[in-house]
């Protein structure tokens, strides 16, 4: 059976949770700002090498605290978005409550909570568990310096991006050529980059195999982007 906790209850039992954890400890907040007490607990968990996640939506961390962080090998943050819930899990006990981690919501507010057993309460506990499953899933894991670490496809698309040359505008290439954007233009088409009919500009094939790129819509119309390097 659920157990009710009020603010003094919720600070034991969460010390509880986490001292007791065999495998791990989940720890959903919004504000990734730890007191002296969980730091300890948590730096004691890593040195039995119990898996421990933090999911937060805003860091207050100091550099000091970084710091401690990276210590932490079996530790890991990741941030969720609009994130809102707190819940607190290990392999058999649950609390969820409105009770953050930092030490102001712990000392000077009125907290409550429930608590909730995988023995006592299965399904709640099941549902609960899934649900801080979810959160871990759609959050991004950030290494502990808090910089976010690319999933699989955005370091895949990171690596292509960092293949490709970096690419100008007509006028930023003019400016970076110290020539105006009409003396460009005149260079591309002399270069057989762009091709001129009736006062318009088409890109060449040779413009397209060098990089070259009509953009049919942009802030003030159609435009063209060129490799930074492209020779003239």
């Amino acid at each position: 059976m659920a157990k009710f906790l009020n603010t003094s209850a919720t600070n034991y039992f969460l010390e509880e949770l986490i001292k007791d954890a065999r495998d791990r400890v989940i720890l959903i907040s919004p504000f990734l700002k730890l007191n002296d007490r969980i730091k300890e607990l948590l730096s004691d968990k890593n040195r039995l090498k119990i898996d421990v996640r933090m999911v937060y939506g805003k860091s207050e961390l100091q550099p000091e605290e970084i710091n401690w962080l990276n210590d932490l090998t079996f530790v890991r943050t990741s941030f969720c978005k609009n994130l809102h819930a707190k819940c607190y899990l290990n392999e058999d006990m649950c609390i969820i409550t409105s009770l953050n981690l930092y030490e102001f919501s712990q000392v000077n507010n009125n907290e409550m909570g429930i608590l909730l057993t995988r023995e006592d309460d299965a399904e709640t506990f099941r549902e609960a568990y899934e649900e801080a499953q979810r959160i871990i899933r759609i959050s991004d894991e950030v290494r502990v310096s808090l910089k976010k670490i690319p999933k699989e496809d955005e370091k895949t698309e990171s690596k292509k991006n960092d293949d490709k040359p970096e690419k100008l505008t007509s006028s930023k290439l003019a400016k970076k050529l110290g020539k105006n954007t009409d003396e460009l233009m005149l260079l591309l088409c002399e270069n057989g980059y762009l091709e001129d009919k009736d006062g318009k500009h088409f890109i060449t094939e040779k413009g397209k195999s060098s990089g070259g790129q009509f953009m049919p819509k942009g802030r003030f119309g159609p435009y063209f982007l060129w490799p930074a390097e492209l020779e003239l």
